[in-house]
């Protein structure tokens, strides 16, 4: 299998630009290449804007450029700092869990691609057969750090579904979108979601994002989830079974499971998540919370690990590679065909078409605490938590955005400057900063 490429081959990452200098996506990954970015990081502080800098690069000449800069900031000790090597991990051996769904690639690519090797870590991916397993072993440190559903973490935090509090954080966000409601093949005329009271539905958690965008979706179409449909917890892997057995009409559910119904000939896809948050967060990378305190040189070393994995699944490119290296048996267990037609983002729908969605499913590491504060606002709006809530400090603690952003800008990332921004969710404004009466608003509610 072909391994990324080096980052000390001519141009830049992206492929775009002549010198790593002149591209914002540029990414050091080697110890060779850290004087590299103490240059971009510097350049970068003294011209934040990218038109600026490419133009003033290539009018004099990068060289040029450097050399007036290192007459007055301190080119050479940013270059000597950057220079030492990372510190040794405290533990190499690792156990990570996950769950065979393509919101996992990045923790399970990483194995086959050799992302952990390369920073001095020896990680076995563990298959996992469901979200309760997956938090179980995570409470009995039987797992150093999981794959789990982004709203987990918050849940086991303030002890919502479990005996007591367990402090655990989302150290990064593996996947963006890349959900969908699925129906089965039956209900082809039953297009319009008002038509749906009586469905049985199935989501894998009651601690998910797919449980809260589905009552989302039903609620604003005028379908009390809990009175006028069924829903409740399959394991993602028995999905398709379920809805080919006739025990559910539909799904909300992560991928590869809802292209599978339809490679399968059972289901086709209504609607894809994105189309209801585009960018919503879907499953995270979790640690405890004490991780970074207890062992800062293997969470460093994760989460490189995990940002550099990250990264390279991001680019359209690379998709079909790390298709690949995760359809494998051991991994996601699917034909390589469905998993392309997932990370690629053409796909067939079931229902005649072949749609072209680049960004079905999306990778960007950064823990917005937007996330989090939404996510919190549909727990109490289910009746999950009660009470008064400080949503910004929860957020702020459970979602480790300082430390991913730390990761990313190792990488030469861009870094959010707002992780608590605004975004449009059922094409209505949620502002973070309001959460309360964002609550308000709903007309369908639990609490």
């Amino acid at each position: 299998m072909s391994q990324p490429p080096s980052r000390h081959l001519p141009g830049c990452a992206c492929g775009r630009h002549g010198s790593d200098l002149l591209c914002d996506a540029a990414v050091a990954d080697g110890t060779g290449a850290m004087g590299e970015a103490a240059q971009r990081a510097v350049l970068r502080a003294v011209f934040p804007g990218a038109a600026t800098r490419r133009a003033l690069l290539q009018a004099v000449g990068a060289a040029t450029v450097l050399a007036a800069l290192d007459r007055v900031l301190p080119l050479a000790s940013a270059r000597e700092a950057l220079a030492q090597a990372p510190g040794t991990p405290e533990k190499r051996d690792l156990k990570v869990g996950f769950i065979p769904i393509t919101c996992a690639t990045p923790i399970i690519m990483a194995h086959p691609m050799g992302f952990y090797s390369r920073n001095n870590l020896n990680v076995e991916v563990i298959r996992t057969a469901g979200w309760a397993v997956i938090r179980d072993k995570a409470i009995a440190r039987e797992y150093d750090a999981s794959h789990m559903l982004s709203p987990m973490p918050l849940a086991m935090s303030m002890g919502a579904g479990v005996a007591a509090p367990v402090a655990w954080s989302v150290a990064a966000i593996e996947n963006t979108n890349g959900q969908a409601i699925t129906l089965g093949s039956k209900h082809k005329e039953k297009r319009d979601p008002k038509d749906w009271r009586g469905f049985r539905f199935a989501i894998p958690f009651d601690y998910s994002m797919h449980n809260y965008l589905l009552r989302g979706y039903l609620a604003e179409n005028g379908i009390d989830p809990d009175r006028d449909v069924t829903i409740r917890a399959v394991p993602p892997a028995e999905m398709v079974a379920n809805l080919r057995a006739d025990n559910i009409d539909g799904f909300l559910g992560p991928d590869p499971f809802n292209q599978r119904a339809v490679f399968d000939g059972v289901g086709f896809l209504h609607v894809l998540t994105k189309e209801m948050w585009d960018g919503h967060p879907c499953c995270a990378f979790a640690v405890p919370r004490a991780m970074p305190a207890e062992a800062p040189n293997t969470f460093a070393a994760l989460m490189r690990s995990i940002v550099e994995a990250t990264a390279y699944v991001a680019r359209p490119e690379n998709r079909k590679e790390v298709a690949g290296a995760i359809a494998a048996q051991n991994y996601l267990n699917q034909p390589v065909t469905v998993v392309e037609q997932v990370l690629t983002g053409t796909f067939a729908d079931g229902l005649g078409r072949v749609q072209r969605v680049p960004d079905r499913i999306g990778f960007d590491p950064f823990p917005y605490g937007t996330m989090a504060v939404w996510i919190l606002t549909q727990m109490k709006r289910w009746g999950q938590i009660r009470g008064d809530l400080d949503y910004a400090g929860v957020a702020s603690q459970v979602f480790l955005a300082t430390e991913a952003g730390r990761a990313m800008r190792e990488q030469g990332i861009p870094v959010p400057a707002e992780p608590m921004r605004p975004v449009t969710i059922y094409g209505k404004r949620f502002d973070p900063s309001q959460p309360e009466a964002y609550l308000a608003s709903q007309t369908i509610r639990r609490s």
